[in-house]
């Protein structure tokens, strides 16, 4: 697939695009990623003029053992958010973080074009009923559907897999099979570093990620300042960019087609220079 249609507008995968974090909660584990609603704009014009064709707005954290909040809570930090970039930077293309089908909507009305599910619609069945509702109307919103198990309470403790590879090869057709029954179109997948895997899972999947171009769909790879890095590192997220552009270098050279960073400048930098290495 060598394109997304969001809402109607085309979204090129020929070359790797970025997904800027924006993360409108007060507890997200990198702390430089979250942004009260005054400085929401200006970091969505920077991000935007540093090369992320996708901004990501998440008013959820779902690092492991965040607390939970309401509905109610999300959907007051993330829309503003949302309309206020929407209104400023009507060429960007955003993305709503979201496990919950209410938010997803609500957000897709205000202006949001891609849904980025971290459950793959496994902590609210009224996220496929979501998806439902758009296909119906002839609105192509696509869908992330990423790989996890259990909640941000739990997913630490589930980490146990027959077969690494084979299982989330399983989740993915079933939930891909699930989607197409719903006249869902564009689907991109997002093997879930970080969730429901201990520090070595995340670098076998890493290793192994050209295993799950076999759908033929778009892969999003999001490792971005990430335990995975700065635990192995013994730092910490705030010195984990390095770290970062060596993993994202690594996923780019294995097929990734969309890179979700907190580090857009140095992101397309990175980018830039993998192409050039790969050139015929």
């Amino acid at each position: 697939m060598n394109f997304l249609n969001c809402k109607g507008k085309l979204l090129s995968l020929e070359n790797p695009v970025i997904m800027g974090i924006l993360n409108v909660t007060p507890d997200s584990f990198y702390a430089e990623s979250r942004f009260l609603e005054n400085d929401i704009l200006p970091k969505a014009l920077q991000m935007y003029q540093d090369g992320a064709t996708i901004l990501d707005i998440g008013g959820y954290s779902t690092r492991p053992n965040a607390p939970e909040i309401t509905e109610e809570e999300e959907l007051n930090r993330v829309l503003p958010a949302i309309e206020l970039i929407y209104k400023n930077l009507p060429n960007a293309i955003i993305s709503v973080d979201t496990f919950r089908g209410e938010v997803a909507k609500q957000a897709i009305e205000k202006g949001a074009s891609i849904i980025n599910d971290v459950s793959g619609g496994n902590l609210d069945n009224k996220m496929f009923e979501t998806l439902a509702y758009f296909n119906a109307q002839g609105i192509n919103v696509p869908y992330i559907l990423m790989h996890s198990k259990g909640n941000p309470q739990t997913m630490t403790k589930l980490t146990d897999y027959t077969h690494l590879e084979g299982d989330i090869l399983q989740y993915f057709n079933e939930k891909i099979l699930h989607l197409r029954n719903i006249g869902q179109k564009d689907i991109v997948l997002d093997l879930g570093f970080g969730f429901a895997k201990t520090l070595d899972q995340n670098y076998q999947l890493l290793k192994n990620l050209q295993i799950f171009n076999i759908f033929g769909l778009p892969l999003l790879v999001g490792v971005s300042r990430k335990s995975m890095i700065y635990k192995l590192l013994e730092t910490t997220p705030q010195n984990s960019l390095l770290g970062s552009a060596v993993l994202h270098t690594i996923s780019l050279q294995k097929g990734a087609n969309i890179i979700r960073t907190h580090d857009v400048k140095e992101t397309a930098d990175t980018i830039k220079l993998v192409k050039k290495c790969l050139e015929d």
